[in-house]
């Protein structure tokens, strides 16, 4: 591909490099401080709060933000807040207070899991999983994820309940439409909990609640309306989960959370986020779809990351499909105007 840019300082043109992994590459230590200036301003003199309150999960991005939030305000000004509930792995607890030891930054457990039962969220959601597997209960393990690698085949974004048994036998059925929104909506109570929680932690400190969503979770809606998405300020929000991890990097995030296999850690089975939901592994998903953002041809896409021009279209449509199917999720409350009879 023969792109060229203007050069803005003496109108001459200069060829840009061509399209590969490479194109994600950021300059990490500059963008670290244009997202602590943005953290700054933001909370300090457009909210006229005097800290930040990070939910932390032990997860790349939770870890990237506190970081950051560390530097910005400082520890002392800084809260984590680890929200476990019953069916969170004891690997999540473990790696966030790791984090918030080498950051300095104290921490708060809040153990959701009453507030949950209160509401009947694990009762909602087990009676859905038991009309399908009428077998499941005390001892077994669920989760809910899509078909397998979209490098692989042509499929939609069906989703299977997968079970296991006490004596680690494992069982899939495709989810019945009926079941699959009970579990979904039973399970966001998870994630709605959390907000209403840490949202108490802010206002008690007159800090700011800081969100940890990247693009991938924003744009292509992994995230839950008034949940993980309820939040004041979304730092990392432009940046691809990929990048997400340079900055990890760059600010020293321990190595056992950088090397964690990303999790949505929210059914008892456990659940990767590429199997319950993107289906590709960041470092393709994210080349390619920054690739389309920017209009690369998809011959070149595919030649520069050794995949059939199939795979991208694939890998395209799917990226336009969850964009469009998940929109409702970033939009503002819908309000009449005068205008409007």
């Amino acid at each position: 591909m023969n792109r060229e840019r203007q050069n803005m300082g003496n109108g001459t043109r200069q060829p840009v490099e061509t399209f590969g992994a490479h194109s994600l590459d950021l300059d990490a230590e500059h963008e670290v401080q244009r997202i602590i200036d943005f953290l700054r301003r933001t909370v300090h003199e457009k909210l006229h709060r005097q800290g930040a309150v990070v939910g932390i999960s032990g997860g790349i991005d939770s870890s990237t933000v506190l970081a950051l939030c560390a530097r910005a305000f400082g520890q002392q000004h800084v809260v984590g807040v680890l929200l476990p509930e019953r069916h969170s792995s004891p690997e999540s607890a473990d790696l966030a207070h790791m984090l918030a030891e080498q950051y300095g930054v104290p921490t708060i457990t809040e153990d959701i899991s009453d507030a949950l039962e209160g509401m009947g969220c694990y009762r909602r959601l087990n009676e859905a999983i038991v009309r399908v597997f009428p077998e499941y209960g005390a001892g077994w393990k669920a989760k809910i994820v899509l078909p397998g690698s979209l490098l692989e085949q042509q499929t939609l974004n069906i989703f299977s309940l997968k079970v296991t048994a006490p004596d680690g036998r494992e069982y899939s059925k495709r989810l019945p439409l009926v079941e699959y929104y009970q579990i979904v909506a039973s399970s966001n109570f998870k994630q709605r909990t959390r907000m209403a929680m840490l949202y108490y932690h802010a206002e008690l400190r007159n800090y700011a609640v800081i969100g940890t969503a990247n693009k991938n979770e924003n744009d292509l809606g992994f995230l839950v309306k008034y949940g993980d998405g309820g939040v004041d300020i979304s730092p990392i929000r432009h940046l691809y989960k990929s990048q997400v991890y340079q900055l990890a990097g760059y600010l020293g995030v321990p190595e056992a959370i950088a090397q964690r296999v990303p999790t949505s850690d929210t059914y008892s089975g456990g659940s990767t986020q590429e199997e319950f939901f993107f289906r590709l592994p960041f470092h393709i998903l994210d080349v390619i779809w920054y690739g389309y953002e920017h209009g690369t041809d998809k011959a070149e896409m595919a030649g520069a990351l050794g995949l059939t021009a199939e795979q991208v279209e694939r890998i395209v449509q799917d990226i336009i499909r969850k964009e469009r199917t998940t929109a409702y999720l970033r939009m503002a409350p819908i309000a009449i105007t005068g205008e409007q009879v």
